[in-house]
C-alpha cells in the first residue's frame, strides 16, 4: 500500500518521503536516517558534513544570477513521535511506517505517519534535488531529536551555519506564516517506596482507559480533549474512597508531547465490592462520553478480571499519587489577550505519563509557555502539588520560546508572495507548539526566521495525516519563496 503515495505530485518530495517512512527514526533512534541524509548530499555532489550530535548540513550553490542572493537555510528534523494504538503489532525500532492514501489525506495505518517533520525533510531534499530551480545558495539543515529535548537544535555550534535567513518547514496548516513559538520545560515527580503484599481473599481487575483521540501537546492542547492520565486517576480517587480498591501497578501515556490516549490500571477489591466497583467503572465511562462528546467519539473504560498481582503500592503512596494527579493543573492555562496573537494559548500542561514498576513510581508533565516568567510559575505550581505528595521533583530541559520578529523582511516577501499566488492573506501567528527557532537563534544570531508547511492534523497520534491538496502548494510557494528572496 505505501508505494501508492508515489503517483502524487510533486513527484520528488512524494519520493524522498517515502524513502523516510521506510527508515525507522523514533526520537533517539535517528543514526540510520542520519547516514541516509548524509549519502543521499553526497550522491549529488554536494557539501555535506555532519556535526557531533547528529544534525547534518547539506549545502548547495547559488543558481545562475542569484550569487548575491542572501544564503537561506531550509530547516527540518528527522526524528518522528512513535505513537501507536494498543491493538497494533508496530515495531518502531524496525518496521516501515505504512503509509497510504486514504481519500484525499496520506496516513498510516493506525500509527503516527511521520509527516511530522518528513514532509518538511522532504520538501528540502526535492529542493537539493533540482536544479532547474532559481535561488541563492541554499543550507538544508537536517536536525535530530527534535521531539524530545530538541537535542539536535541545543547541539548546534555557533558557526556551523552561515546563512541569514531561516525558512523552518515544521508548521502545520497552509496558509500560516509562524513568527513566534512558546518554550518549555520538564516536570519529572518520582515516589520510591517498598511493595506490600495483596490482602487474602481480593479480586483483581484490569482497568483500561481507550479510544481517546489524543494529540499533540501543543497545537491542540486547546481543543478539550480528554488526558486519559486524568481521567483514569479521577476514576481511582473515587473507586478507592468508596471501595478501598488498592492499585497495583498504573501504565497511561508514553511520550511528553502527545496528549496520553490510553490509560491501564490493575487494582484488587474486595470480593463483596466487586460488583459495585464495576458499576462504578460503567458510571463513569458513561460520564466521561458525556463529558467529551463534542471532542470524544470513542471512549472505552471496562475493568475484566485479571491475574492476581504479587504486591501492592503501599495505601499512602497510592492515596498521594492518585491526589496529586487528580489535583495537578493540565490543559490551557492561559491564553494571550493583548497581542496581535490575542486568542492564541500562552501557557500549558500536558500530564504526559503515569507509570509504575516494582517499587518505584513516575509521573511526567510537559509545561509550555511563550512567557519564560509563567513557565516558571507553573514549574512551580507542580513542584508544589507533587512536593506536598511525598515525590521528589525535578524541572529539566527547559527551552526558549521564539519571540515574533515585527519587522521581519522575510515575512513581508512571503506574505505578499501568499496573496499573489493565492488570492487570500496569509495567517501571521505565533503558535504554542515547541519550534526549534528560538533555540537555532541562539547559536546564530539575527537570523530572520518564518516557520510554514502543508496541512498536518492529529501529529503525534495515531490519527495523524496530511492533506494531500495542500502539499503541492506549499512546495510551489517554498521554490517562489526562495527565488524572490534577493
Amino acid at each position: 500500500m505505501a508505494k501508492d503515495i508515489l503517483g502524487l505530485k510533486p513527484a520528488k518530495l512524494w519520493e524522498c518521503f517515502y524513502e523516510l517512512t521506510q527508515i525507522p527514526r523514533p526520537t533517539g533512534h535517528t543514526k540510520e536516517v542520519e547516514k541516509y541524509i548524509v549519502d543521499f548530499g553526497k550522491s549529488m555532489g554536494l557539501d555535506t558534513k555532519q556535526d557531533e550530535v547528529g544534525n547534518v548540513l547539506i549545502t548547495k550553490p547559488a543558481s545562475a544570477g542569484m550569487e548575491n542572493a542572501p544564503t537561506v537555510i531550509l530547516q527540518s528534523h528527522l526524528d518522528m513521535v512513535p505513537q501507536k494504538n494498543s491493538d497494533v503489532q508496530h515495531d518502531f525500532l524496525k518496521d516501515p511506517i505504512d503509509a497510504h492514501i486514504d481519500g484525499k489525506v496520506v496516513r498510516a495505518n493506525k500509527t503516527t505517519l511521520g509527516a511530522d517533520n518528513g514532509i518538511g525533510a522532504a520538501a528540502a531534499m526535492a529542493v537539493l534535488a533540482d536544479n532547474s530551480l532559481k535561488h541563492g545558495k541554499i543550507e538544508a539543515l537536517f536536525t535530530i531529536d527534535e521531539e524530545v529535548g530538541m537535542v539536535g537544535a541545543f547541539g548546534l555550534k555557533p558557526g556551523f551555519l552561515t546563512g541569514s535567513i531561516l525558512l523552518n518547514l515544521d508548521t502545520e496548516e497552509l496558509g500560516e506564516l509562524c513568527v513566534g513559538c512558546a518554550g518549555g520545560a520538564d516536570v519529572n515527580a518520582e515516589w520510591e517506596y517498598k511493595d506490600v503484599e495483596v490482602a487474602p481473599g481480593d479480586v483483581a481487575y484490569k482497568v483500561s482507559l481507550t479510544g481517546l483521540r489524543g494529540g499533540h501537546s501543543g497545537t491542540e492542547i486547546h481543543l478539550g480533549r480528554g488526558n486519559a492520565n486524568r481521567l483514569m486517576c479521577r476514576l481511582l480517587k473515587d473507586a478507592v474512597a468508596n471501595y478501598e480498591v488498592r492499585l497495583a501497578s498504573i501504565d497511561g501515556g508514553s511520550l511528553r508531547n502527545a496528549i496520553p490516549r490510553e490509560a491501564f490500571a490493575v487494582v484488587t477489591v474486595a470480593p463483596e465490592d466487586k460488583e459495585d466497583f464495576l458499576a462504578l467503572v460503567k458510571e463513569y465511562e458513561t460520564t466521561y462520553r458525556n463529558e467529551y462528546k463534542a471532542t470524544e467519539n470513542n471512549i472505552s473504560l471496562v475493568a475484566v478480571p485479571a491475574d492476581m498481582p504479587a504486591t501492592l503500592m503501599p495505601e499512602e503512596i497510592q492515596d498521594s499519587v492518585i491526589n496529586a494527579v487528580v489535583g495537578c493543573q493540565n490543559g490551557v492555562i492561559s491564553v494571550l489577550t493583548d497581542s496581535i496573537f490575542a486568542g492564541t494559548v500562552e501557557t500549558s500542561t500536558n500530564l504526559a505519563s503515569v507509570k509504575s514498576q516494582p517499587g518505584k513510581l513516575e509521573v511526567k508533565i510537559l509545561t509550555r509557555s511563550s512567557s519564560e516568567t509563567r513557565k516558571d510559575e507553573i514549574c512551580s505550581s507542580l513542584e508544589s502539588v507533587f512536593m506536598l505528595a511525598g515525590a521528589k521533583v525535578s524541572i529539566e530541559n527547559p527551552y526558549p520560546g521564539w519571540q515574533p520578529n515585527a519587522g521581519s523582511k522575510t515575512l513581508k516577501v512571503m506574505a505578499d508572495l501568499y496573496k499573489d499566488m493565492f488570492g487570500e492573506e496569509s495567517k501571521v501567528v505565533s503558535v504554542h507548539a515547541g519550534l526549534e527557532c528560538g533555540i537555532i537563534l541562539s547559536s546564530t544570531p539575527g537570523l530572520d526566521i518564518v516557520s510554514f508547511g502543508p496541512t498536518i492534523l492529529n501529529a503525534h497520534s495515531p490519527d495523524e495525516f496530511v492533506e494531500i491538496d495542500t502539499v503541492e502548494p506549499f512546495y510551489n510557494y517554498l521554490l517562489k519563496t526562495l527565488e524572490l528572496l534577493k
